[in-house]
């Protein structure tokens, strides 16, 4: 049976560039695929492209292509991603440029854009998911609207002959059904097909995490080589079956428990994942181990794609200011303690504007709020302690006093406070809508280096 060879080349914007490598070398691909592209990073995409139209691609993306596009052109494999971001057109103009510095003449390149639909959102068209208001109401504090393209672009890019397709806002495993679509001729209406196909996407789209990253856990589940972790690759076939592996000698394992583990990653429903190629039915899927690092995936299926589209909202949300100092030594929670009381006293006398504000003792209370040992007992009483002070506001100006206020500790405060660190960042929140399919309109965009 034909079998065609997919790998994940990373699982976001800032992944390892290495085990990518690794697979472009050795890997034996017909397809190299770049999931980099999370909720908010198509929105600080989006602010990028407002101060630079030239920018607004992953920043990465050269230096990964600078990487791969050698070892992949001679082995006649293609590359998809979607580190287009907000700025497609731009992203495969420059994946051409790094294709004539490396020597490789007539690389195609095709750019899929029409996921930004800010217009059609601004317009009045949906209604925010989460509390119900018209998505038009965000107005001016809308940052970004993109909707989750399907594999009907990417598919029609590979059958134009792309060596390389570049999208923003793709759903992420429709990145990996794109090619299988194209390679076996699967119909868009084949909706167990594509249902496996969704799986096999959703296990790879993460790359390390099925390869043991986020897995490992010293003692319960061990993970050999985290260091130079391999990336996996799918061995797929015709029919939709698919072995899950990596490449020989590299870091890392694949197991019928790292595939279990990303199978149930970020799955809401196993009965009814939705993109916008099918309604993915997860619920009778199979995980075998059949060899070292080899692992069968199977059974899943799926029924017809939803009417709509989601729309993902970057949203400008104010912005926090943050300032840390460290306590050490005897006393050292109680000197934090009362550092903490020095700056929340002095917040209200300077009448800091916050929405938001809240007190941590690292290592004590910033993640459960209790200071307790786990199981409950007396106080701890650490011989370290780092003070976080953190507050959202309106504006950058009153964000920075937070931090300001924190510094002063060094001469204003308890005894022996040290490290100090401040730093003041926009927030961008991020909400849904929904947008029916014929408002979005996807659009091919050809390029040769």
């Amino acid at each position: 049976m034909r079998q065609v060879r997919i790998g994940a080349g990373a699982g976001y914007s800032g992944d390892r560039i290495e085990p990518a490598v690794e697979l472009a070398e050795r890997g034996r691909l017909d397809y190299l695929v770049f999931e980099c592209l999370a909720e908010r990073t198509i929105a600080l995409a989006q602010q990028a492209r407002r101060r630079d139209p030239r920018l607004g691609y992953d920043p990465l993306l050269a230096a990964r292509m600078r990487a791969v596009l050698p070892a992949c052109r001679r082995a006649g494999t293609v590359i998809i991603t979607n580190m287009g971001a907000a700025n497609p057109l731009a992203a495969a103009e420059l994946v051409c440029a790094t294709a004539r510095d490396l020597g490789l003449r007539g690389y195609k390149v095709a750019a899929v854009t029409g996921d930004d639909v800010a217009a059609s959102v601004g317009d009045g068209h949906g209604r925010i998911l989460e509390d119900g208001r018209p998505a038009a109401a965000l107005g001016a504090s809308l940052i970004s609207a993109n909707a989750y393209l399907g594999a009907e672009p990417i598919v029609q890019a590979l059958s134009a002959g792309a060596d390389l397709v570049i999208t923003g806002r793709a759903a992420d495993p429709s990145l990996f059904l794109g090619p299988l679509v194209h390679e076996f001729g699967w119909s868009f209406e084949d909706w167990p097909r594509l249902g496996q196909a969704t799986l096999i996407g959703h296990v790879l789209e993460c790359a390390g995490q099925v390869t043991g990253g986020y897995f490992a856990d010293p003692g319960f589940k061990t993970v050999p080589g985290l260091a130079r972790l391999g990336f996996p690759l799918a061995e797929v076939g015709e029919d939709g079956s698919a072995i899950i592996t990596k490449v020989e000698g590299s870091g890392g394992c694949v197991t019928s428990a790292t595939c279990k583990e990303q199978i149930l990653y970020e799955i809401h429903d196993p009965a009814a994942y939705f993109t916008p190629d099918v309604v993915a039915d997860f619920s009778q899927v199979r995980v075998e181990q059949v060899g070292q690092d080899q692992v069968r995936i199977s059974g899943a299926s799926g029924r017809a794609r939803p009417e709509a589209l989601k729309v993902s909202l970057g949203v400008a949300e104010g912005f926090v200011g943050e300032g840390q100092i460290s306590y050490a030594g005897s006393g050292a929670r109680d000197r934090a303690e009362l550092a903490a009381a020095i700056v929340r006293e002095r917040l209200e006398l300077t009448g800091l504007m916050a929405q938001e504000l809240r007190f941590d003792l690292i290592g004590i209370d910033a993640l459960h709020g209790h200071g307790l040992p786990a199981g409950g007992g007396e106080r701890a009483e650490p011989y370290e302690v780092r003070l976080r002070v953190a507050g959202r506001t309106a504006s950058m100006d009153e964000a920075v006093r937070i931090g300001s206020e924190v510094e002063t500790l060094y001469t204003n405060g308890p005894a022996g406070g040290g490290g100090v660190t401040k730093q003041v960042r926009e927030v961008l929140g991020v909400l849904s809508t929904l947008l029916p399919r014929e408002r979005v309109q996807p659009s091919i965009h050809m390029l040769e280096s």
